[in-house]
């Protein structure tokens, strides 16, 4: 059994459709995984939400709980949000809290919850004055963010390699936590 959890928060980009593969690399890791989706995400992964929350053992969240609704999930040791798309790492930065993913990861910079974000934007997205900037804001608030050399880089509009995501990079930047204290 494993002792750890891990908040897996992935957006609406083509490598979520690989995400029962990497909750079960996590699994192995020794993680405890609870899988968060945007709803967009939620959206097309429709047909295999019952899959996961069977993988992962938890309910596939992707909304807010109504109030005094017991919340099925353990608290996280470490949060991922990969694929974490423009509007994602935005909306996040700007603490812009209109979605239960990106309010989880706004309170978990307060919370000190050990977070890495790895973002899947093409190369017109990333050349936005906005993104370079919310990059910055999220790695002075104490979130690992994985973008660039050792990280995601941008891939021409048009040219996305979903096997390519680095995933395993995602999981790595989380390890640490794992770790005896």
């Amino acid at each position: 059994m494993n002792d750890r959890t891990l908040y897996l928060f992935s957006s609406a980009a083509s490598p979520v459709f690989d995400v029962a593969r990497v909750v079960e690399e996590a699994q192995a890791d020794g993680w405890d995984v609870c899988l968060g989706l945007t709803p967009t995400a939620a959206r097309w992964l429709v047909g295999s939400l019952d899959g996961l929350a069977a993988l992962t053992g938890h309910p596939v969240r992707w909304d807010h709980l109504l109030p005094g609704q017991p919340d099925a999930w353990p608290e996280p040791d470490a949060i991922v949000v990969a694929p974490a798309t423009f509007n994602t790492v935005n909306r996040w930065a700007l603490g812009l809290t209109d979605t239960w993913l990106v309010g989880v990861v706004a309170e978990g910079i307060g919370r000190r919850i050990p977070t890495a974000v790895m973002p899947c934007v093409n190369s017109a997205y990333a050349a936005h004055p906005r993104f370079d900037l919310s990059l910055e804001i999220l790695r002075g608030a104490g979130v690992r963010v994985l973008y660039g050399e050792g990280g995601f880089v941008p891939y021409e509009p048009g040219g996305e390699d979903p096997a390519g995501y680095p995933w395993r990079t995602a999981l790595d930047a989380v390890a640490d936590v794992l770790r005896p204290l």
